[in-house]
Order: C-alpha cells, then sequence, then structure tokens
C-alpha cells in the first residue's frame, strides 16, 4: 500500500505548496544586457554598470545586478599597481564652478610600433570634464600655451591652472601666457602628485580604460581613438564624485541656474589655494 503526498509532507513537514513551488523565470533581458556593456566597457565595476543599466531604463536592484555580475564571470581583473613612494597629502580647495579651476598633466604612452607619444590631459575641477587631450610625439611649453588658447577660445579662460613642475610648465612660454590672459599658475611642490589629485585621478581612468584598452597603430589612429574615449567620457560615462551623472550633464545643469558663466580673460582668482 503506497503512502499519500499529503502524509510523506505532514511526516517531513514539508508544506505542499512548497514542494510544487517552480520559480518564475523573468526573460528581462538585464543580463543579456549586462554582459553586453560589459564586454563595451571592460573596465567597469558591477556599480557603474548598475548605473549605465539604470540610464537605460531598466529599474533593477544593484544587488540583482551584481549576482548576475558574479554569475557571467565579469570582475574586473585588478590591475597591478606600481610602488609608489608616501608623500605628505595637502587638501585641495573645491572650485566653487566651472572653469573656476583646471588641472593638467602629461601622460605617456607608446604606439605599436614603440614610438613614443604624448598625451597633454586637462580637465576642470569642479565639473570633472576633459576639456583637453591633446596627442603629439612632442610637446613643449609653446606648445602647451598653444593648445590651451586654442582651448579657451572656444571654453573661456579658467581663473588657474594646477600643475606639476615639468619644464613645459615653468618654461616663459607659458608664464606668459597665463600672464597675458589673466589666468593663476599653481604649481604643486616637486614629487608630490597628490597635490595635483583631480587630474592624477582622470589620468588613472585614462590610462586604464583608453591606452591600455586600445592597440594604437599610428599617430592618427591615437588622435582619433582618444578623442573619441574623451566625448565619451564627457558625454556618456557616469560619474560618482558628482552623483553619477556626465561631465556634461553635471556641467548643464551648473550653467543652467544663471549663477555659473565661463569666466572672460582677465578675470581674477576668487579664493587662494593652499597649494601656492
Amino acid at each position: 500500500m503506497g503512502i499519500s503526498e499529503r502524509r510523506i509532507c505532514d511526516l517531513l513537514g514539508l508544506s505542499r505548496s512548497v514542494l510544487h513551488y517552480e520559480p518564475r523565470k523573468t526573460d528581462d533581458g538585464v543580463q543579456v544586457r549586462l554582459i553586453e556593456l560589459a564586454g563595451e566597457r571592460r573596465r567597469f565595476g558591477y556599480r557603474r554598470l548598475h548605473v549605465l543599466l539604470e540610464r537605460e531604463g531598466m529599474l533593477v536592484n544593484h544587488k540583482r545586478v551584481h549576482r548576475l555580475y558574479r554569475a557571467a564571470g565579469l570582475a574586473v581583473r585588478r590591475r597591478r599597481k606600481r610602488e609608489r613612494v608616501a608623500v605628505e597629502r595637502r587638501p585641495l580647495i573645491v572650485p566653487s564652478g566651472p572653469n573656476h579651476t583646471w588641472s593638467m598633466d602629461f601622460v605617456f604612452d607608446a604606439l605599436a610600433d614603440g614610438k613614443p607619444i604624448k598625451c597633454l590631459t586637462v580637465v576642470d575641477d569642479c565639473t570633472k570634464e576633459a576639456v583637453e587631450i591633446a596627442v603629439g610625439r612632442r610637446i613643449n611649453g609653446q606648445g602647451v600655451a598653444d593648445i590651451l588658447d586654442a582651448v579657451c577660445r572656444f571654453r573661456g579662460y579658467p581663473a588657474a591652472i594646477r600643475t606639476d613642475q615639468g619644464p613645459e610648465f615653468t618654461g616663459r612660454a607659458l608664464d606668459q601666457w597665463a600672464s597675458a590672459n589673466g589666468v593663476k599658475l599653481l604649481l604643486i611642490e616637486a614629487g608630490k602628485p597628490t597635490q595635483n589629485a583631480y587630474v592624477e585621478s582622470f589620468n588613472g581612468k585614462f590610462r586604464d580604460e583608453c591606452l591600455n584598452e586600445t592597440w594604437l597603430t599610428s599617430i592618427d589612429h591615437a588622435k582619433a581613438a582618444i578623442s573619441a574615449w574623451r566625448r565619451d567620457y564627457n558625454e556618456a560615462r557616469p560619474h560618482s564624485a558628482i552623483g553619477n551623472r556626465t561631465p556634461a550633464e553635471f556641467s548643464a545643469a551648473l550653467r543652467q541656474d544663471g549663477s555659473i558663466a565661463n569666466r572672460p580673460a582677465g578675470g581674477k582668482l576668487a579664493t587662494q589655494d593652499s597649494t601656492k
């Protein structure tokens, strides 16, 4: 004589509804799109991918994104960091608005044939915009001044620019350009890159997401690829420091309120910077 299903469930202390439960399979496309985005942006973690999914209208819990992210084996492999010298950290003055202070630095890389290239990166400390990434074989002090002059004709002049003490930034050409246009040059102390933290942070993303991910075959290819990445960084990539908005969105929101505008040439720096 057989035992009924009800009797077995009673003996095991198991609910019959639990016994017959079948998980509902949802095919909302989240996992597929997550994998596609991770393939397009291989250096993005699950948090930033979650922001991108939400920006596309997929309202999904970040815990589910993390679960799908781990299940698909999408975790970003950490790059090995170089050993750095411990230096004193100085607080940076928070910029009052767009074009208050820019930060500037050089990033070096090489083409497929081994020839070196030099990238001048310029960042707006307030909006996090990549104001410019100029690419060339060589960029001297006059070249820096010419690049800034071209950018400022379109964007307006900053009140100040923070740089390290490289020869391109401490020579006569840049000093004369800054003096003629009312721009204050703020030099950090030698060997203390943390005093130029805004552009150092940007340079890390630039190298990790662009230079290390792109096989640059020629100087023209490098200029085109880096220009495309800069446009994507400004217009599509969410930035956690500005509420997961893109730099372009954040800048537009600041300018729309009417209280912040581009500074024309000849203006003065409103706040004294501690890195002087």
